[in-house]
């Protein structure tokens, strides 16, 4: 790797890892976009689509960086240990990366626990669709989004720890059930 690309690489993990400014276009109220990604769930791949999966209630999409890094496996365990909370209120979770399928296949029995969808979007387009693509690489940047099954972003969430995307998202959807 060269050093210029191992500079922009290491200059765009920083931005993950640290409270950034609002990167994401899209706001509260705003229409989500569809998609169709390849995903995995405790090892299996499979296909997700969006507009299939807000039939059945509401969908949190948490784009992050990269899996495996300490950040990422952090977010991801903390989504898993909340699942039962999630699935409590009829509540979708789904990851999004630029990761391989292969690299998110492993990503979902390790980190994931096997608890929820983590998806591959290797060409960053939905990543784009949602404004978080970050400039310099091909990686998404630390977004959340709770999506109603009107389309409809209910609340979005950027922060650069992993910790506060699940608890956010939960609250969110506790505001939607009152």
């Amino acid at each position: 790797m060269s050093l210029i690309k191992s500079a922009s690489l290491l200059a765009a993990l920083a931005l993950t890892t640290s409270a950034t400014p609002a990167l994401a276009a899209l706001k509260a109220g705003d229409k989500a976009p569809d998609f169709k990604l390849q995903t995995a769930t405790d090892g299996k791949v499979s296909a997700f689509s969006l507009k299939d999966h807000l039939k059945k209630g509401p969908v949190v999409v948490y784009f992050y960086p990269k899996a495996f890094t300490g950040t990422c496996s952090l977010e991801a365990r903390t989504f898993a240990d909340n699942m039962p909370k999630f699935k409590a209120m009829n509540v979708t979770v789904l990851g999004v990366s630029t990761d391989t399928i292969q690299k998110v296949t492993e990503f979902s029995t390790a980190d994931c626990q096997g608890k929820f969808p983590v998806a591959a979007d290797t060409d960053a387009k939905v990543a784009k669709a949602y404004d978080t693509k970050m400039a310099a690489v091909n990686m998404a940047a630390r977004v959340s989004y709770l999506i109603t099954p009107d389309h409809k972003v209910a609340a979005v969430h950027e922060a650069g720890d992993g910790v506060s995307h699940p608890m956010k998202m939960l609250e969110a959807a506790q505001k939607l059930k009152k």
